[in-house]
């Protein structure tokens, strides 16, 4: 039996089994007994003993670029904090925090932070993700709680995702909801997004509407719903506040379906519908996440549909309730400790009556703030400012993932001292860094993580570290006792600090908080190490936690009664003044995960979709002279982006959309996060990274490539590349807009030597050519006028052999193996079943999603791919005959 841990990647949480062997870890296993997941796992979870590995991770602390170790980084660093503090006080000093360091870390970190350095300046990469929905969360109930679990998207009879593509960012819940589906014939699902994504695959109604319009109409589902007779009245008035004003509001924007499909851009029958379904089914659960969090209105927009589910009591009841979801494994986890720099610690503010003197007394902290500090993007301009000299990033990629990133690049080079925590050697934020801290990877850290469901799971260590690499807290709190915090910062092993973590989670004194771990504050070592998936709260009456939150009408706030909050529309912010400008919107694909640090390391999951991309409405590229696969620049007044564009219907016209994953170490202009400006949301500080504006412009490639094997010490300007990890090499996507009269001397400059053989063919703008080390293929290179290539996979497969016959030979430069069929692109990642056997298979007969499952199993593990493979089968069917 393997050991049970936790997936590292999305909120989901999902429990995983692993089993050690001499390498690392056999292929990974979905724990049957975790809640969250059942057992299943998607593609990147199922992939995670793929990424382990010592190659390109951090192995030893460094200072000013030189190697040093431990006990010289920690000197170091003690004495330059210590410095700071006495010259320029405590909140010249910042933390930036990530949702991918376990609980434990995150707890020290700030306790570090705030209660003995004395800066309120800590914040975290979860202020990108989900901070709207956390301030919304505080706003109606009074503290930051998801009120539902995972089994309610299961009972819902109607469930609405709102800016959530869960089939492919959350893809365990989402095979929950189809299951659910499956066997309820009548349950109904609505997606509300300006895309058409894999997640309306399931959708009896998708309302595309005008991005940034949600809350617009949100408000007139609460205005229909009083007007229709069916807000629970009794219900509010017993425990609710400020409803009329609430309605007044809506009312003022979205008095009636008509008003809100012309602002919406919606149908008024589709509209009409919704609302129907909405007022008529009583287990409704509303999920959301980053689409509406993100946004220079994402509180409001979450708050417009807290509204919806006050007005008809549908708040932590079985299969009714509103359920904001997380994009991280542990954002919930920093939302706990006090991760955000609005928070001090457990679920306590720094206007909490009493907060600050209970934890400043429970942690003998010397220091503590009195008052909040900067948020993300305030914090990065601090920096810019000079008013912060030195900051402490762990675990996170901030120089992509923020917007305006050249911004923040430029801000981090005029700091003083840049400290950097990470487990992997190669990051845009590594660059920039002074002192760099060598920290564990997921199989190697012991702790927890709290899941969307505020479900707490164990992440246990599996495999040694990889060279010196230490876990987060220790190397917090070595610099501590550096710096004389030793009694403080005396922990033993992650359990140690979860007990005070525990024990600080009752120190609010207030009867009506919902976080309190109570009952886990006297853990045994043994009893930690054992310990079992349980949602919070975990209190004397509640043992063994508890699964829903506030059905009963009593809520976090002083009277115990929810707040509506009046909502006034806000439209997105508008961009850098472009000409023929498109509307921009980001978001995740579906085999990625953030900045790809991690799922960067395993091939598989680059070969669904490998490069940055362009998705845009057919008539767009028309009118752009573009066509499908073709290369292409968005730029405005900010920044640039270069992807290959993908026609889809799915887009609305005007409209198109880019993956955030891709960083320097894939693709030098792939940034998504460079079109998107530093306008955020006053009441939480989110950033706006679902709205921007940009020029469509053709990048008009002469020429195309691909370069197994080898790489050129520095790629031309002007050129396009893009790095795809394979199985046993790299290959390089290339193509330019020049013409390259001299190929032979083209390819010599970039591999270093002349090729071992090659072949021309000029009139048809088509080049070979392959380099050997001795028997063994070191290099190949095909050039193409267009981007028409074969499958790589054969020709990736013999860089493995220790020689090559010569038939093998000449078929490297033809780029494919004539007994072994080309598969085509990759649609189903966990069996590796390519386009071309799907439509051989559809041409023999199959003609369902399940028959191609029994067929070639492509569908049948994750699912992600079952919209893909579903539009695939309807292509195949034949036309109606038009007969009658």
């Amino acid at each position: 039996m393997g050991c049970k841990t936790t997936c590292p990647y999305c909120g989901v949480g999902c429990g995983v089994e692993a089993t050690t062997n001499s390498n690392g870890l056999d292929p990974v296993q979905g724990d049957p007994d975790h809640p969250a997941n059942s057992g299943r796992l998607c593609v990147k979870g199922s992939a995670l003993h793929e990424t382990l590995g010592s190659h390109g991770r951090l192995t030893r602390p460094r200072i000013q670029e030189r190697d040093t170790d431990w006990d010289e980084a920690i000197r170091y660093l003690g004495a330059e904090l210590s410095h700071l503090i006495d010259e320029r006080g405590g909140d010249s000093i910042a933390f930036y925090l990530s949702g991918q360091l376990l609980t434990e870390d995150y707890y020290v970190a700030n306790k570090f932070a705030k209660g003995f350095i004395g800066t309120p300046h800590v914040d975290t990469n979860s202020r990108l993700c989900m901070s709207s929905a956390v301030a919304a969360h505080k706003r109606a109930f009074g503290e930051d709680v998801v009120p539902g679990c995972y089994e309610d998207l299961e009972l819902a009879d109607l469930v609405v995702l709102a800016g959530a593509n869960p089939a492919w960012n959350h893809p365990i819940l989402y095979q929950r909801m189809q299951a659910a589906g499956a066997e309820r014939p009548g349950r109904r699902m609505v997606v509300i997004d300006p895309r058409r994504t894999a997640s309306c695959d399931q959708a009896d109604l998708h309302l595309a509407l005008k991005p940034g319009t949600d809350a617009i109409l949100w408000n007139g589902l609460l205005v229909w719903l009083a007007d229709s007779g069916t807000l629970d009245h009794a219900w509010v008035d017993a425990h609710c506040n400020d409803t009329e004003a609430a309605l007044q509001a809506a009312r003022d924007s979205a008095p009636d379906p008509e008003t809100v499909a012309e602002q919406c851009d919606l149908a008024v029958n589709d509209v009409r519908t919704f609302y129907e379904w909405f007022a008529v089914t009583q287990r409704t659960t509303s999920f959301w996440s980053q689409g509406l969090n993100q946004s220079r209105s994402g509180t409001d927009k979450a708050n417009a549909i807290i509204n919806c589910h006050l007005a008809t009591g549908r708040i932590g009841r079985p299969g009714g309730t509103p359920f904001s979801v997380t994009g991280q494994p542990n954002a919930m986890g920093g939302r706990e400790v006090g991760g955000l720099a609005n928070q001090l610690a457990a679920h306590m503010d720094y206007d909490t009556p009493g907060a600050r003197e209970a934890l400043a007394h429970f942690w003998q902290a010397p220091a503590l703030p009195e008052e909040p500090g900067h948020k993300a993007i305030a914090l990065f301009e601090a920096i810019e400012r000079g008013e912060i000299q030195c900051v402490w990033i762990m675990a996170t990629n901030p120089l992509v993932s923020l917007p305006d990133p050249e911004r923040a690049r430029y801000a981090l080079a005029q700091c003083p001292l840049v400290i950097v925590s990470d487990c992997v050697a190669d990051t845009d934020t590594l660059a920039l860094a002074d002192v760099v801290l060598p920290a564990m990877g997921w199989a190697e850290k012991d702790g927890t993580v709290t899941n969307s469901e505020r479900c707490i799971s164990r992440q246990r260590g599996l495999i040694p570290a990889v060279g010196e690499a230490r876990p987060d807290w220790w190397i917090v709190s070595a610099v501590a006792r550096a710096m004389g915090f030793g009694a403080a910062f005396d922990y033993e092993s992650p359990a140690s600090i979860f007990r005070e973590h525990a024990r600080a989670s009752t120190l609010s004194g207030r009867p009506e908080q919902q976080f309190n771990l109570g009952s886990l504050a006297d853990l045994s070592d043994r009893d930690y190490d054992a310990m079992t998936p349980v949602r919070w709260p975990v209190t004397p009456a509640h043992p063994h936690g508890r699964e829903r939150l506030f059905g009963d009408g009593a809520f976090a706030t002083p009277d115990r009664r929810a707040c509506f909050v009046p909502i006034q529309p806000t439209e997105p912010a508008r961009g850098p003044t472009v000409t023929t400008p498109l509307r921009v919107t980001s978001g995740r694909i579906r085999d990625q995960w953030h900045t790809m640090t991690r799922t960067g390391r395993a091939a598989r999951l680059l070969q669904h979709l490998c490069e940055p991309f362009i998705e845009a409405h057919p008539s767009d590229l028309a009118a752009h002279n573009l066509a499908d696969g073709d290369l292409a620049w968005l730029s405005n007044g900010q920044g640039r982006y270069l992807g290959r564009v993908r026609a889809s219907d799915g887009m609305r016209p005007g409209e198109v959309f880019v993956p955030i994953h891709w960083n320097h170490q894939f693709t030098p202009q792939g940034l998504a996060s460079a079109l998107f400006s530093r306008v955020t949301d006053p009441v939480s500080g989110q950033p706006e990274t679902k709205h921007a504006t940009a020029a469509l412009v053709p990048f008009n490639a002469r020429w195309h490539a691909r370069l197994l094997g080898g790489q050129a010490a520095h790629w031309p300007d002007g050129l396009y590349w893009a790095r795809v990890p394979m199985a046993q090499t790299d290959c390089w996507y290339l193509a330019g807009n020049g013409t390259v009269h001299d190929w032979p001397g083209t390819a010599r400059q970039w591999l270093g030597r002349a090729p071992d053989s090659e072949m021309r063919d000029p009139a048809a703008g088509r080049y070979r050519a392959a380099w050997y080390k001795g028997e063994q293929l070191q290099a190949v290179l095909l050039v193409e006028p267009d981007n028409d290539f074969p499958g790589l996979d054969w020709l990736d497969s013999l860089f493995q052999a220790p020689q090559l016959d010569d038939g093998t030979r000449r078929r490297v430069l033809a780029g494919r193996d004539s007994d072994q069929p080309d598969p085509g692109p990759i649609i189903c990642s966990c069996y590796q079943v390519g386009e071309r056997r799907i439509e051989q298979a559809l041409a023999e007969g199959c003609d369902s999603v399940s028959a191609l499952g029994r067929a070639l199993g492509c569908g049948t593990n994750c699912g992600s791919c079952v919209p893909e493979l579903r539009q695939l089968v309807e292509q195949s069917l034949p036309e109606p005959s038009g007969d009658g």
